[in-house]
């Protein structure tokens, strides 16, 4: 779940001009098996709207187990009435300072990056259908992320490996 800004920034070299449009709460979900993602826009960031996200996600996904992994946002946590009517679908949670783990965050980023980093939007509207028309792209060419680890070498401690003391 990401909070997005719309707003102009173009003003002349020298001044500062920054006008607000107003802000969409965008709720993403990420199929891990095809990278594709599912995502919509919330004027609220409450229970209510993320319940109502879960809603569509078990809608576009039916008779299907599901994991969902989620920060330890409030708006997470005490679904369990929402829980027992969906028991297809369970709920973990990262542990605090580490929604890192989860890769939808990643894919967070990448929007962040590709798409809305210097971007200006002169309505919520325009911002709104900018994310929507990214996450479409971005499904036409999607692929599963690929967590990879680099070689750790040890490093030598006064001529001994560390292991060694």
């Amino acid at each position: 779940m990401a909070n997005c800004s719309a707003s102009d920034k173009a003003a002349p070299v020298g001044c500062v001009h920054y006008k607000r449009h107003g802000t969409t709460t965008l709720f993403a979900a990420l199929e891990v098996s095809t990278g594709k993602i599912i995502a919509t826009h919330s004027k609220r960031r409450r229970r209510v709207e993320f319940l109502d996200f879960m809603d569509s996600v078990t809608t576009a996904f039916p008779n299907r187990q599901l994991h969902v992994i989620l920060d330890n946002l409030s708006t997470h946590k005490k679904n369990e009435d929402w829980l027992k009517a969906n028991p297809n679908v369970q709920f973990h949670f990262t542990p605090t300072s580490a929604s890192w783990l989860n890769q939808v965050e990643t894919w967070f980023s990448i929007l962040q990056g590709q798409s809305l980093s210097g971007a200006s939007f002169t309505s919520l509207k325009q911002l709104q259908d900018h994310i929507d028309a990214y996450v479409n792209a971005y499904n036409d060419k999607a692929e599963p992320f690929v967590w990879t680890k680099k070689k750790v070498r040890q490093r030598r401690f006064k001529g001994r490996r560390i292991t060694e003391l």
